[in-house]
């Protein structure tokens, strides 16, 4: 049976669309804020949403009004690009001071999500798909490792996380835990008088080098 990657893509995107906030709820925040009854977004929004929104009417309630109105065409798509580019944002070191202001429609699907997380597990499912056809080409590639004696389980361990790495394109990380599986190996192969001068083995991979006393 075949899979579709990019149909996958599409009913996710889909599913996520439905359930993120779109025209009906920006038109509706505006409207309320610009008839004067935003009192009552109180009675259905999480506190910290609602807090959120006051405090951004209150600064300038025009513009609030405004914003609003134009988000109602284009919120639904951002709310989901936005939460990719949280987990951007989240492998990068930040330069205090260096992003600006949040708009508010991002500040507003932050507090949203806080409650179930829905639109980063949308983000977490793209980025999966995403690395299923390089991982699948890759994973062609390879052989399996074909030894003469038994390996230890910590080797197999370094294995199964650098093949796992290959996969998935951490290339370096891929390297290191190399580097550990070979480490291992020649390890368990050194003469019996020589492994009392080795640490024993830990779960972190130790740089090459550094696991003998002498």
């Amino acid at each position: 049976m075949g899979i579709d990657i990019g149909s996958l893509e599409s009913q996710l995107l889909q599913m996520s669309a439905e359930g993120a906030p779109g025209r009906e709820f920006c038109e509706a925040i505006s409207e309320l804020a610009r008839t004067g009854r935003f009192a009552q977004l109180q009675e259905v929004l999480p506190a910290i949403v609602y807090n959120e929104l006051w405090a951004r009417y209150q600064q300038d309630p025009e513009a609030f009004v405004a914003g609003w109105r134009m988000l109602a065409q284009e919120m639904r798509q951002g709310f989901v690009q936005h939460a990719r580019q949280r987990l951007t944002s989240l492998t990068r070191l930040q330069q205090a001071g260096s992003g600006g202001a949040t708009p508010a429609w991002q500040e507003i699907q932050r507090a949203l999500d806080g409650q179930q997380n829905d639109l980063l597990r949308t983000a977490f499912a793209l980025e999966m798909l995403e690395l299923v056809e390089p991982a699948v080409l890759r994973a062609t590639h390879l052989r399996e490792c074909v030894v003469a004696t038994a390996s230890s389980e910590e080797a197999d361990r370094y294995l199964d996380e650098a093949t796992r790495c290959y996969f998935f394109g951490l290339f370096t990380a891929c390297a290191v835990m190399c580097r550990s599986v070979l480490e291992e190996a020649i390890k368990q192969k050194l003469p019996a008088g020589l492994r009392g001068w080795c640490r024993p083995a830990t779960a972190t991979p130790q740089p090459w080098g550094t696991c003998c006393t002498r």
